[in-house]
């Protein structure tokens, strides 16, 4: 179904570019895949099973050559709400739900549908989740180790505040570390792996000045298994598909907007072109298969992707690599992850939402004080205080709602009365143009441009529809009900320029026959002069 020309003309001299760019992503994937993990309310290692078979998979069946799959911040609040609501076992089921919804998406060929998604729902939702990111690491950051994790926003703020005087001073100090260690090494060494870099020194720090003074990975969560990870099948029964379908559904959504706007941005920084269904296509095998191995949902992560295209990637083998070398790291190193603080991991996820965060574009779209500006503030809130699904649905429906609104102002009746009106002789006509499009919302503002002419209707009336741009349904219902009460007072209407689809949609819904196929014009100028030919007398 999907052919695959991404390793077409590979070069031997290539693969030394992909294999340090595979080691690079790979490196900086490492701590991402364990905090993402973490935040998402499950254990670390269940990350980096996660960076390994969903990259590994992407990179062989994907559609793009140089995207990095992986556990991302997008999907933490979801991931965590599903994890409180039913468990990890249940989020393990709606993951390859969503697997296999992506599939579904990828073989209907609906990957072209994210451009359909408004750029104000997409920041709205990406800075709500980046703001939910980075309070959820307070806690860590201050070392609030008795904290429970709650659904809502407000809840855990209000958790955060009951706790504020169990404050550590131990954790502070690390974050503030690490935190110190991302602006120097951003500063100094960009191209240094900076998270990595961020996580160790205060790792060490920690290890040795202040042992057993915090909460570590290990302390919290158990050693991480030295081993592979092993399959699974969950218990799938036709009760847990009705409960999980709608989560499931939220992340496969999610995940195809984040994939694809990933793959957009590779496409940009490279001049490749991606291929959207495949890619969605790859995607849902790979969170098909996760799930079997422990792994939470994955997708296309745009930060490890930009890493790999800025250490020279060529072809989908750095993506390879990258999960091959995390696996490497896992055997050989999974026990000195135990030792890693909470409070080293907070400043990573901190650093990551607020580069998610988008608070440019959604500064600028605030002050464009418009519909835009409504849909933002709308879906930002939402995603905060209620939920990303609600927010989305809601962020969708406003943004519609606009559309339609400015759609609506868009439709123009004009009366050219002053040319074709002609008061002294016994013949009159009158030609009205309509421009823009003719549907459910601009239906009544059409109503009321005719509500006069069809009182005191001309012997012919024009319409000149050369530039109508659509006509819905309700738009043809609206137009057939003028015409029909214009026939009913023995007037005559022309149609001018109507475009070839709009006399196929005439012919189809029966209108072109009630009109009459001789009342059709080319153009304005010859309904003009078919109607002066007519002889019209007071008694007719």
């Amino acid at each position: 179904m999907f052919s695959d020309d991404r390793f077409r003309d590979y070069q031997p001299a290539n693969l030394r570019k992909d294999f340090i760019s595979g080691i690079t992503v790979g490196i900086v994937a490492i701590p991402l895949g364990m905090a993402f993990a973490i935040a998402s309310g499950v254990n670390p290692e269940y990350g980096i099973y996660t960076t390994i078979i969903a990259g590994l998979i992407v990179a062989l069946l994907g559609g793009s050559r140089f995207q990095i799959a992986g556990p991302t911040g997008a999907f933490i609040p979801i991931l965590l709400a599903v994890v409180l609501q039913y468990g990890y076992e249940n989020l393990l089921i709606a993951g390859l739900m969503a697997g296999v919804l992506l599939v579904i998406m990828g073989i209907f060929r609906l990957g072209n549908l994210i451009h359909y998604i408004p750029r104000s729902v997409t920041i709205g939702f990406t800075t709500g989740i980046a703001v939910i990111i980075f309070t959820g690491q307070l806690g860590n950051f201050l070392g609030l180790s008795e904290l429970d994790k709650k659904e809502y926003f407000h809840q855990n703020m209000l958790e955060l505040f009951q706790h504020i005087a169990n404050v550590n001073g131990y954790s502070i100090l690390t974050a503030l570390t690490g935190i110190s260690a991302i602006i120097l090494v951003t500063r100094f060494a960009p191209r240094a792996p900076i998270l990595l870099v961020a996580l160790i020194i205060p790792t060490t720090i920690a290890v040795l000045f202040y042992p057993n003074q915090l909460d570590t990975i290990g302390t919290v969560f158990g050693e991480i298994p030295q081993t592979l990870p092993h399959f699974h099948l969950p218990e799938i029964t036709l009760a847990k598909i009705q409960e999980l379908w709608q989560p499931a559904l939220v992340i496969a959504a999610l995940g195809a907007i984040e994939s694809l706007l990933s793959a957009v941005v590779a496409d940009g920084m490279t001049g490749k072109r991606h291929r959207s269904n495949k890619e969605l296509f790859g995607q849902g095998i790979a969170n098909i298969i996760t799930p079997l191995f422990g792994g939470i949902p994955a997708t296309g992560a745009i930060a490890r992707t930009a890493t790999n295209i800025r250490s020279g990637a060529v072809s989908p083998f750095s993506g390879v690599i990258h999960s091959v070398f995390v696996l490497a790291t896992l055997l050989l190193l999974a026990p000195y992850a135990s030792h890693i603080p909470l409070a080293a991991m907070a400043p990573l996820l901190m650093f990551v939402a607020w580069n998610m965060s988008e608070y440019k574009a959604f500064s600028q779209i605030i002050k464009l004080k418009t519909g835009d500006s409504l849909v933002l503030l709308a879906t930002f809130l939402l995603t905060v205080f209620v939920n990303l699904t609600v927010a989305v649905q809601v962020g969708l429906l406003l943004a519609i709602l606009s559309f339609i609104k400015k759609k609506s102002e868009s439709l123009q009746v004009e009366n050219r009365k002053q040319n074709s009106l002609d008061l002294t002789a016994h013949f009159r006509h009158m030609t009205f143009a309509i421009k823009g499009p003719l549907f459910f919302g601009t239906a009544q503002a059409f109503e009321q441009s005719f509500h006069s002419t069809v009182q005191s209707a001309p012997h012919v009336i024009i319409l000149n529809m050369s530039e109508v741009t659509l006509i819905d349904a309700t738009g043809e219902e609206k137009l057939a009900s003028f015409i029909a009460g214009i026939k009913k007072m023995n007037r005559i209407v022309f149609i001018a320029g109507l475009p070839d689809w709009g006399v196929e949609l005439f012919k189809r819904s029966g209108l072109y026959d009630v009109i009459g196929s001789t009342s059709f014009f080319l153009n304005e100028e010859d309904a003009i002069q078919a109607a002066t030919q007519l002889e019209y007398t007071p008694g007719d």
